[in-house]
């Protein structure tokens, strides 16, 4: 009873900070708008107002941002847990860089400039680098502990990143495009994009929601897992596969944005455990409101210009990566 009054609680709060964030996301930027021009705006009315065009304008990237966010922390908790391991995340295991370097391969090499070509280049290449590093990170004694894990990882997203670096640099225009998306930002965005976008997140976010109970079964001992029943390489391979996809999908319209996938699952898993099914929820809520609070803050302090979401989520998810790896207890998965 008193965990479900705390995730209840944390619920509460999560669902408060995401709807504060979502005023702030639309009201706030290089010209400031009124909550009554939010009305009008989402109600349709005096379309000719300048202020109201502006809310207009904000409203897909501020829902790409929920989308993006939620996408990102919900694939951290699906590789953290079926790697075991609590520092597992995208751009951790190299898979946001994987995706990178098949975007910039299509891009360079066949002239690719459709949004779903992405979607589905970004796909192939952070499959094929999570299954990379993890392979990479098994071998030798003791498995893929998270030191090695994430050793291999940056290894690899290193080494990707200089094959990146090989292929743009001769072409100046694929180098322009490609230096802007690199860094990683929710801007930009249309609507067009999301509902590209959505069909993807939401079947990967449901799928994942119905291995919730095959993944707590798996927090136990692999042979107690068999034991019940439960075909414990069908669903790792499930739950990779929805992980990759909604990095992917983020990745190829977003560019590589770091640390959500890390921070925010950590820390919801921190205070109500590892049970997924309200993990994958709190994660998907929390994950979504701190992208855009990223998104705010990166305006505020790069004005008159603004900083890119990329930059802001990299600022604040270092140093909560430098506490996990000092803490000397992480939490058991």
């Amino acid at each position: 009873m008193k965990q479900n009054n705390k995730i209840k609680t944390i619920t509460l709060i999560g669902i408060l900070l995401l709807f504060i964030s979502v005023i702030l996301s639309i009201t706030y930027g290089a010209k400031s708008v009124g909550l009554s021009d939010v009305i009008d705006a989402l109600l349709g009315r005096n379309l000719e107002d300048y202020n109201v065009n502006v809310v207009q304008a904000r409203l897909p990237r501020t829902l790409f941002g929920i989308i993006a966010g939620a996408s990102l922390s919900i694939s951290g908790v699906l590789m953290q847990s079926i790697t075991r391991n609590p520092i597992a995340d995208p751009s951790i295991l190299g898979v946001n860089t994987g995706a990178s370097l098949f975007i910039v391969f299509g891009i360079s090499f066949f002239n690719i400039q459709s949004k779903l070509s992405y979607i589905g280049l970004a796909f192939v290449g952070a499959l094929l680098t999570s299954i990379f590093v993890y392979r990479l990170a098994s071998l030798g004694y003791s498995g893929a502990t998270p030191i090695k894990l994430a050793i291999s990882g940056a290894a690899i997203s290193t080494a990707l990143s200089s094959l990146i670096s090989i292929i743009v640099m001769p072409d100046s225009s694929v180098m322009t495009s490609f230096r802007f998306w690199q860094i990683g930002s929710i801007g930009g965005t249309s609507t067009d994009d999301i509902l590209l976008l959505l069909p993807f997140t939401v079947l990967a976010i449901v799928v994942s929601f119905l291995l919730s109970d095959n993944l707590d079964t798996m927090l136990l001992s692999e042979e107690t897992a068999i034991a019940l029943g439960l075909n414990i390489g069908r669903t790792r391979i499930l739950a990779a596969l929805c992980g990759v996809l909604l990095c992917a999908c983020t990745t190829a319209l977003a560019g590589p944005i770091s640390f959500i996938g890390l921070m925010i699952p950590h820390l919801i898993r921190s205070s109500i455990g590892s049970i997924h099914k309200p993990l994958i929820i709190l994660s998907g809520i929390y994950g979504g409101a701190i992208l855009i609070i990223s998104d705010v803050l990166g305006r505020i302090l790069g004005a008159p210009g603004e900083l890119e979401s990329g930059i802001m989520t990299a600022l604040i998810g270092a140093p909560v990566f430098i506490y996990i790896i000092r803490k000397a207890k992480l939490q058991s998965l």
